[in-house]
């Protein structure tokens, strides 16, 4: 799971590096092909954006085009889409692995527009180009993170390349602005539906406070009724009682597990990223936390009930594990979305049961509630992995949970 060795240079985290990357399994592995037909998609916004690409290598006259968009963590370019290219062949292609490379990564991540020239053939994919045009995608209010790397090839000389530089800029930041405009109108759904939930939460309160009312009154009438010796009454206000209070239980759980939300209104990315920082914070426990996904929408109730999960997967490493070093990685694969929580502590112990603490147990019923499952790896002296994964949400879970 991990091994300690000399860090190299630059690498925050101290003298301590994981061996691998957190792996998974899918529960159905047998259909390869299948699997990566149901990878992940980003919804909405791949739709547009591939739109975008599109237009752009028409009014260019551009061979193809490759989009990347930046993880929340800044250190993974996902592929988002491509137009003229095939996007099958993204991760295998010679053309792509060019692509990939480093110069022209920290090129575009500069902030800068770059015009090269190349000598690029892929006989797989049947193309052969003669230059690149490298630009960053900036936020619309700068100065901020570029949103990601538009790549667009051409068949022809750089001179080419050169000419169709203006339009090109103009699209990309039309491209820009549509991301970020889609990014503001998610975070308005989410927060109007935080408020609906909040409001729920409220009408369950009161709900609660009337109830429990009721239940002190019976107490008092309980015990009056015991003082005088009235057996009836005493048997008719302690099921009055216990009714009172199967309703306030009831409804508690209600309104602790399904509607009180400490969430970040910027959604589930942010509200990680404040786990992260808070877990450093209050802890002497070096924490990595890598988002590799640069577009993670999800509907609020698989949100909530992964930031909870990840919440007490942390406290428990924080309580219990005694580890030096912990990890939290967030990442898609074979259509399920997966999230790691790891630690080099003493292991076996970190999730037993004690009285009046069942995480694990609460993790479960929470994955469950969202069709997911939890995993946990532990054995003495080796750490603790926890691992949460779902399917992705049917495509038209937008329609159906706003």
């Amino acid at each position: 799971m991990r091994k300690r060795k000399n860090s190299p240079p630059g690498n925050a985290e101290g003298a301590f590096l994981w061996l691998r990357e957190p792996e998974f399994t899918p529960p159905d592995s047998s259909n390869e092909t299948q699997a990566l037909q149901n990878a992940p998609r980003i919804g909405e916004l791949k739709t547009l954006l591939q739109l975008f690409l599109e237009n752009i290598v028409k009014l260019s006259g551009a061979a193809s085009a490759v989009l990347r968009l930046l993880s929340p963590d800044g250190r993974t370019l996902q592929i988002i889409s491509s137009s003229g290219f095939p996007l099958e062949l993204s991760e295998e292609s010679a053309a792509f692995k060019e692509l990939n490379c480093e110069i022209v990564h920290n090129a575009a991540l500069s902030g800068e527009i770059q015009i090269l020239d190349i000598d690029l053939q892929d006989p797989e994919a049947g193309c052969h180009f003669q230059s690149l045009i490298v630009l960053p995608l900036k936020p619309p209010h700068p100065p901020g993170t570029p949103l990601g790397i538009l790549s667009i090839l051409f068949a022809a000389p750089r001179e080419s390349a050169v000419q169709k530089t203006d339009a090109i800029e103009t699209l990309a930041e039309m491209m820009s602005a549509a991301i970020e405009h889609t990014h503001i109108n998610r975070e308005a759904r989410r927060i109007e539906l935080i408020n609906e939930r909040q409001a729920i939460a409220n009408d369950i309160h009161d709900s609660l406070a009337q109830t429990l009312t009721y239940a002190r009154m019976r107490v008092s009438m309980l015990i009056e009724a015991d003082r005088n010796n009235n057996k009836l009454m005493t048997k008719k206000y302690a099921s009055d009682l216990d009714e009172a209070l199967e309703i306030a239980q009831k409804n508690a759980r209600e309104l602790v597990t399904n509607f009180r939300s400490e969430i970040n209104r910027g959604g589930l990315s942010a509200a990680l990223n404040d786990l992260a920082n808070e877990f450093r914070k209050r802890n002497n426990i070096a924490l990595e936390y890598h988002n590799r996904l640069a577009d993670l929408e999800l509907p609020l109730e698989h949100e909530i009930q992964t930031y909870h999960i990840v919440h007490e997967a942390l406290n428990n490493i924080s309580r219990h594990s005694g580890a030096t070093h912990a990890r939290l990685s967030v990442n898609a694969h074979a259509g399920y979305y997966v999230f790691t929580i790891e630690d080099n502590g003493s292991g076996a112990c970190t999730f037993a049961p004690v009285e009046g603490h069942y995480g694990v147990l609460i993790m479960r019923e929470r994955a469950n509630q969202i069709g997911g499952t939890i995993k946990v790896e532990s054995a003495t002296g080796q750490g603790t992995q926890v691992q949460l994964y779902f399917p992705e949400p049917s495509p038209n879970w937008r329609a159906t949970n706003e």
